[in-house]
């Protein structure tokens, strides 16, 4: 019996406009930036065109590439609410994949821009599978004093009695052909940029080391610490840290070449310490396992995970031989590839946009017998 599992970030799916940037430079779109704007009546009135002119092919792109990775469970980040969740489905992806994702579960988090964690669920798999939610539920009200996780290197940004989710972890128990599965969706901390001497990655790691502990400590209180060996679970989600890297040297005129690293510490290390759970992305060619290319000139670029299904040892074993696939169709031309990896693009990807989405989709299929 198989399931297909993916996980996705889209990429700021909303139902609202963004009109702040008339105010603040910062939030201000860059083709806004090129006119010459003093009223802020028609500020928004091109703003509201400019988002809806982009959006259609936006979200055509990023149906497509939930319909490639064809997962009959998708952990979605970044969607605005439960109406912008239904109006996508029914207007965009019901196009690519007919009826196919009837159970739409998201509860509201902690997110200061009012983007969730949601997850779209298959009523049966395609081997006839029933797929039954048996009980769901939000940790967004979980503190660090909650769990014991408060310490000094927290004290610098946050309070004892602060949400450690940043947005949600959705716990969902399932059961799939009557077999149980429990899920966990996540969308840590974001990086931002640098402060206070410390580049944007290791200013808000322990935040975002914090909410992989959060994780790791409900289920081991779900299952009891050490004995989750046989237990099956996932943890998917954007995770907002990588604990490797490949640098992307050199510049279109020039070529490029590409450089894998490990990084020294990560919030992740909380997940991968002592077998807890398997990162089966790894399972890929080193050059091969990035979700999202950075890049802030040709300084500094890099292919990195940060989209991730994380494996119990249970799921890992029963699924040793199995690989993880990426769907790269959605990314803008400008995104580099190693050599062998190119990919032919959704028709109308740009060069920075439209796209699919910042990010790239993880899915993979497993056996739960």
């Amino acid at each position: 019996m198989s399931l297909r599992i993916a996980t996705f970030n889209v990429e700021n799916l909303m139902t609202r406009f963004d009109f702040t940037g008339f105010r603040n430079q910062l939030r201000q779109d860059r083709v806004i930036k090129l006119f010459d704007i003093r009223s802020e009546g028609v500020y928004q009135q091109l703003e509201q065109a400019r988002v809806i002119a982009s959006t259609d092919d936006t979200r055509q792109m990023t149906a497509l590439a939930i319909a490639d990775a064809d997962a009959d469970i998708l952990c979605l980040q970044e969607i605005d609410n439960m109406e912008a969740l239904q109006a996508f489905e029914y207007g965009y992806l019901f196009r690519m994949v007919g009826n196919g994702y009837r159970q739409k579960y998201l509860v509201e988090g902690n997110d200061s821009r009012g983007i969730d964690v949601a997850v779209l669920m298959r009523e049966e798999t395609r081997d006839g599978q029933k797929i039954e939610l048996v009980e769901i539920k939000s940790h967004a009200m979980t503190t660090y004093r909650d769990l014991n996780l408060f310490n000094d290197d927290l004290a610098q940004n946050a309070r004892i009695d602060d949400k450690i989710f940043k947005r949600d972890c959705l716990e969902l128990d399932l059961r799939i052909g009557g077999v149980p599965m429990t899920l966990y969706v996540v969308h840590f901390k974001s990086m931002g940029g640098p402060r206070e001497g410390l580049d944007g990655r290791r200013y808000t790691m322990p935040i975002r080391r914090a909410e992989a502990s959060a994780v790791r400590r409900i289920i081991e209180g779900r299952f009891g610490a050490g004995n989750t060996d046989d237990k099956r679970f996932v943890i998917c989600g954007d995770m907002n840290d990588y604990q490797e890297r490949v640098d992307v040297i050199g510049r279109r005129r020039t070529g490029y070449s590409f450089k894998h690293e490990d990084e020294s510490e990560s919030a992740l290390d909380e997940f991968s310490r002592d077998g807890f759970a398997e990162n089966v992305v790894r399972r890929r060619d080193p050059l091969d396992r990035w979700t999202l290319y950075h890049a802030r000139g040709p300084e500094e670029q890099w292919l990195c995970q940060l989209g991730y299904i994380w494996l119990s040892p249970a799921l890992a074993r029963t699924n040793a031989g199995r690989l993880p696939e990426i769907i790269r169709s959605g990314q803008p031309f400008r995104t580099v590839f190693p050599p062998g990896q190119e990919v032919e693009r959704y028709p109308r990807t740009g060069w920075d946009r439209p796209k699919a989405s910042d990010h790239c989709p993880v899915v993979m299929e497993l056996d739960l017998t």
